[in-house]
């Protein structure tokens, strides 16, 4: 049973023995404090205390002694761990779906998919465990048998974004675990409750031995620390371009494996053939779905010229109508931004591209963190609201007249993510699919599309390493080791 109680001290003496986290006493020192808010109301959550160098070396030297033996485990042993963590979750689903609403200002029915979706990711971590560790290759020795087995990759350092704290946690977690690595997790700053703390509660209850998970609750300097530290192996980064090319900066130098799952420009291409109440429909979803904040909302509507002014009136109809407010108040379906940085920057993109020519059609104002859904139309690629991934609940619009017009619009920029193509001719849409440069690519369906057996990630600015789901997690969190066994005596020259 979960210990949310609203405000409340988070940290289970369990916690506290096991985990190298904010599990210790917050310090006087205040400047080392975390508080945690409610986004919706400003309210306390919890007060946390970030780690320090001490309890970071600490808890990497505990994960590199519990490698060997959690490594060498049989695969069902951590498997039916890995299953005890997923009834873990769904004993406390409730109150992890309330967690993650106040937490992130999300409306109940993301915060019930993250919960669902994370215990869906552990069932295929199970599978995957259960796959062959590799293969028999041809050889030219006839006495030579020769092999290409999987090992895991060690200590993996898994940094997580705010945005969906625990669905992202479990994603490489589960993966990283059933294939026999372990783990230091650092949730971000703004969710460490339900991307981190509740997570270690829930591997304390499952069972799982001293070390393999340890939850750090690490302020910048301790994030980096965490990057460079000689006892990590891997990297796995979900974030923003811009953080995640440091991060790359610094695994380089370092020749350390890394797997970066970053920001998306994503478009919703509306070709002139589509019925508009679905295609309007698609399109608010694909931008107003969690205020906007995913990396795979539509950041830009690309709508054929002839249609443009019906597609821009319907789809502003639909934000017109969207009840904005605390969402833990009935009839809300749309939350607070996740903070001030965040609304300050889709405010400026907005205010920037007005000054160039776009024209606001609904919204465009803010109170507090609680941003107005809104409609531009009128946008073109000089523009900020095209270049840049928004990250807030905006739709820009840009009209074309050719389809090689959108081809290119859609391909300029540099990411390559999570793109949609909305056509009444699925052959025609999947022929333009081919032509996206981009790690995922969806017709007649919305950009923010998720499944736990699909291969997730993209290219270019949107991502530097493999794939995350299904059988990308094999390739994700195991190194390939060529083994021969030689049964005759070999013959060399000397």
């Amino acid at each position: 049973m979960s210990t949310f109680k609203g405000d409340r001290d988070l940290m289970s003496t369990a916690t506290q023995d096991r985990m190298p986290s904010g599990s210790a006493p917050v310090p006087n020192d205040r400047a080392n404090e975390l508080i945690v808010l409610e986004k919706a109301t400003g309210g306390t959550l919890a007060t946390l205390s970030f780690i320090d160098l001490d309890i970071l070396n600490a808890a990497a030297e505990s994960a590199r002694a519990a490698l060997g033996s959690w490594s060498s485990l049989p695969y069902t042993e951590r498997c039916a761990l890995l299953l005890s963590l997923a009834q873990c979750l769904e004993a406390r689903a409730d109150s992890l779906t309330e967690l993650i609403m106040r937490e992130t200002g999300s409306i109940r029915g993301k915060a019930e998919y993250e919960v669902a979706g994370a215990i869906q990711e552990i069932h295929a971590a199970i599978a995957i465990a259960r796959r062959p560790r590799g293969e028999v290759l041809n050889s030219a020795s006839p006495g030579r048998y020769s092999t290409s087995i999987r090992q895991p990759v060690g200590v993996v350092a898994v940094l997580t974004p705010w945005n969906f704290p625990l669905i992202l946690a479990i994603r490489a977690l589960a993966p990283a675990l059933a294939l026999g690595n372990v783990v230091l997790l650092k949730p971000s700053p703004e969710t460490p409750l339900s991307g981190g703390i509740e997570i270690a509660e829930m591997v304390e209850l499952a069972g799982f031995p001293v070390g393999v998970v340890q939850v750090l609750v690490a302020d910048l300097e301790e994030s980096r620390a965490l990057i460079a530290h000689p006892e990590v192996d891997m990297v796995h980064f979900t974030g923003s371009t811009a953080v995640g090319a440091e991060i790359a900066k610094t695994t380089g130098a370092l020749l350390k494996r890394v797997s970066l799952e970053l920001g998306g420009n994503n478009a919703l291409v509306v070709l002139d053939d589509v019925d508009l109440e679905i295609a309007t429909s698609i399109g608010a979803w694909s931008t107003f779905h969690y205020q906007g904040q995913t990396c795979i909302s539509a950041s830009r509507h690309i709508v054929h010229n002839s249609i443009v002014e019906q597609y821009t009136a319907q789809i502003a109809e639909r934000a017109r109508n969207i009840v904005v407010g605390d969402t833990m108040t009935d009839g809300t379906n749309f939350g607070p931004m996740i903070n001030t940085r965040q609304r300050d920057r889709a405010a400026r993109l907005l205010k920037e591209s007005v000054e160039m020519g776009a024209v606001i059609v609904e919204g465009g104002t803010y109170d507090g963190l609680f941003f107005r859904p809104t409609v531009v139309t009128g946008v073109t690629p000089d523009m900020p609201l095209f270049a840049e991934e928004v990250f807030g609940p905006i739709v820009p619009i840009t009209s074309f007249s050719t389809i090689d017009e959108a081809v290119s619009l859609v391909n300029d920029g540099g990411y390559g993510l999570a793109n949609s193509i909305l056509t009444a001719d699925a052959t025609r849409g999947s022929e333009i699919a081919s032509r996206i440069r981009s790690g995922m690519v969806h017709v007649n369906d919305a950009t923010c599309i998720d499944e736990a057996a699909a291969p997730f990630g993209g290219i270019g600015q949107s991502g530097l390493g493999g794939r995350s789901g299904g059988e990308a997690n094999y390739d994700e969190f195991t190194e390939r080791k060529w083994l021969t066994v030689n049964h005759d005596r070999p013959e060399y020259p000397y």
